[in-house]
């Protein structure tokens, strides 16, 4: 073995934090897999290493039926120097990835939930690759926003959900579907939320489509909505632009839960809202031309609706409460139902929606304009 190999070991012990003893070790059992190749090889062997000179010598053994050595002699292949030289870089080498995995496993470990920007390298429909800078990190189909295409180059935040420590390394996971994403892009946003004088208290989400956050405040001089929506728009618009146009409708969250569903239906305006609460069912009466506004486009505010609530809920006009107007087909003249059921759904839909940037939908004419649920910029 050649002085610059002792030099690539002192420097792998001195920079990577691996003891330079490993590495001969696991160096010498590549040698005796080495020597065994060679022609004329004994069936079992050892290798030593002189740490100071590197000087290698390869020792056969002959072995009882128990293990033991009952001879071994000398036998050092001609030409070692250079198998031992190729063995030696290989090894190196092998063992400097095991110490950056084993450095980046240690950087990411328990670090789940939080949030990285990283460089897209490699996106296709099974997963998509993002440098971080000091590791890679993947994210599965399952976690990629719908529809959404990741070009080479983007930069683009997501979301940690797990960090494994694989045979091959460690494997960073991370998201941009998950709801918990939500809330972390806006605590970059909102630091009041950081500061713990608001908290979003609930997150429903239909990823690339529609989120609903309930916020409530723990100081009676912040506005919880007012401090997520920020001036004229402005820290909702930062979290829109980084979810290339998913709608936010921010709500305040309510110890009452007729309060708080009424909220969660926002923008439409709730004229009575009846409670069941063994079955967690809640039967909501709109004004009829609150109804389509209250349903959402396929259905999607008033899911939406249940997820942040956890309640099922059966939207009802005026007329239709009172038996004034019978239900039109589903379907008909492809308008909502007069009466929409909504259950509790812990699936992430796929539906569409068409309201503005600020997450809010838009009353039909201007007297319509629902008084206080609304997130305006």
């Amino acid at each position: 073995m050649d002085y610059n190999l002792l030099d690539a070991l002192e420097m792998v012990e001195r920079e990577k934090g691996v003891p330079a003893e490993t590495v001969l070790d696991a160096l010498a059992n590549a040698l005796v897999s080495a020597y065994k190749r060679t022609p004329g090889a004994a069936e079992e062997a050892r290798v030593t290493i002189d740490a100071d000179t590197g000087e290698i010598h390869v020792y056969g053994q002959e072995l009882d039926e128990e293990g033991n050595v009952v001879r071994e002699w000398e036998d050092t292949p001609e030409d070692f120097g250079r198998i031992a030289a190729q063995t030696a870089k290989q090894v190196i080498l092998q063992r400097l990835r095991d110490a950056k995995r084993e450095q980046v496993y240690e950087l990411y470990e328990g670090r789940e939930g939080d949030l990285v920007t990283g460089i897209v390298q490699q996106s296709d429909h099974r997963y998509a690759i993002l440098d971080l800078g000091d590791a890679e990190a993947i994210m599965p189909s399952s976690e990629r926003i719908p529809y959404e295409r990741l070009e080479r180059g983007n930069r683009v935040k997501a979301y940690i959900v797990e960090v494994r420590g694989e045979g091959k390394g460690p494997q960073i996971v991370v998201s941009r579907s998950h709801p918990e994403f939500i809330r972390s892009l806006f605590e970059l946003e909102v630091p009041e939320l950081v500061e713990g004088d608001v908290e979003i208290r609930a997150i429903a989400r239909e990823p690339g489509h529609r989120t609903k956050i309930a916020v409530v405040s723990h100081d009676p001089n912040v506005d919880p909505v007012g401090a997520c929506v920020g001036a004229r728009g402005s820290r909702v618009r930062q979290v829109v632009n980084e979810l290339r146009g998913e709608k936010v409708d921010i709500v305040e969250w309510r110890e009452d839960p007729r309060q708080f569903i009424a909220e969660a239906l926002s923008p439409a305006r709730v004229k009575e809202v009846r409670i069941d609460e063994e079955n967690r069912v809640a039967e909501v009466i709109v004004p009829d031309h609150q109804l389509s506004l209250a349903i959402g486009k396929e259905g999607q505010n008033a899911r939406l609706a249940a997820k942040l609530t956890g309640y099922k809920i059966d939207i009802r006009s005026e007329s239709q409460d009172l038996g004034l107007e019978e239900e039109p087909e589903i379907g008909e003249e492809e308008a909502p139902p007069a009466a929409a059921t909504v259950a509790d759904e812990t699936a992430v839909g796929s539906e569409s929606a068409e309201e503005p940037v600020d997450g809010s939908e838009e009353p039909e004419s201007e007297d319509e304009t629902p008084e206080g649920d609304e997130v305006a910029e």
